[in-house]
């Protein structure tokens, strides 16, 4: 009985651990400050600051004297480094990306799954003259804020999406005034046509359409996304745009699965 006591108290403080880092990269390059990761965490201030303190002295964390803010350790960046040729998703879809911004004359956005979250790994400018407020390279939001969040997202078994929205719930009001209710109905729109349409979520004045890439074992692993101003993204041109991207999705996942 002991034993497995000290098991689920592991595996919760791994968990929290993690959910920590997630924290801290949302807000990167900026930081975060010890108040706001014990919100997220519903931690006692003492008890979220013997955890960040615990991954500072490790290296997956720094916190600066100044600001006392914490942002991303060098450990962090020592790994990616080492994990590059096991995992590199940004390296093989770039072609297809490039293709499908210029076929589209619009941004292209690759986003790869991470727990509750989606984190933008490549973004590409297509030709058309006017560009759109977006989604930074690198930057992290609750799966279905994004068009390719919201395609990770609606590619999940059922169970699996109502887990999510209710863990990243009270997280949605900073995007657009978004709501589980609006998710959720999002969600379920999604499922119904085949691909994700969200707009004014992710980034302001903007409307984007989204698909899944899913790995060997069919898992959504990936997303796929186009995005432009409202004004340009109209029913019609989403229907034109729809054909390339599937095709994009395709090939991503074709080359994934080699």
């Amino acid at each position: 009985m002991a034993t497995t006591t000290i098991d689920v108290h592991g595996a919760q403080t791994v968990s929290r651990a993690v959910r920590a880092l997630q924290i801290v990269a949302a807000q990167a390059p900026e930081g975060v400050r010890l108040v706001d990761v014990a919100r997220e965490l519903a931690l006692q201030r003492p008890t979220a600051h013997r955890l960040l303190k615990a991954l500072t002295i490790e290296g997956l964390l720094q916190q600066d004297d100044r600001s006392r803010r914490y942002t991303l350790g060098p450990l962090l960046f020592e790994l990616g480094i080492s994990a590059t040729h096991q995992f590199n998703l940004k390296e093989v879809c770039q072609p297809v990306c490039d293709w499908l911004a210029e076929q589209t004359g619009d941004t292209t956005f690759l986003f790869l799954r991470s727990g509750y979250d989606a984190v933008c790994i490549s973004r590409t400018q297509g030709p058309y003259p006017i560009q759109t407020p977006s989604v930074p390279l690198g930057s992290r939001q609750p799966l279905g804020v994004s068009a390719g969040g919201l395609a990770l997202l609606a590619a999940l078994p059922e169970d699996e999406i109502e887990t999510v929205i209710q863990a990243v719930a009270p997280r949605l009001g900073a995007y657009g005034d978004l709501d589980a209710d609006e998710l959720l109905e999002l969600v379920g729109q999604a499922r119904l046509s085949g691909y994700a349409v969200t707009g004014n979520h992710a980034a302001p004045g903007v409307r984007a359409i989204g698909l899944p890439i899913y790995n060997a074992a069919g898992s959504p692993i990936a997303a796929l996304a186009v995005a432009t101003t409202q004004a340009r993204m109209t029913d019609e041109r989403i229907r034109g745009i729809l054909p390339k991207l599937k095709t994009a999705a395709r090939e991503v996942t074709r080359l994934l699965r080699q």
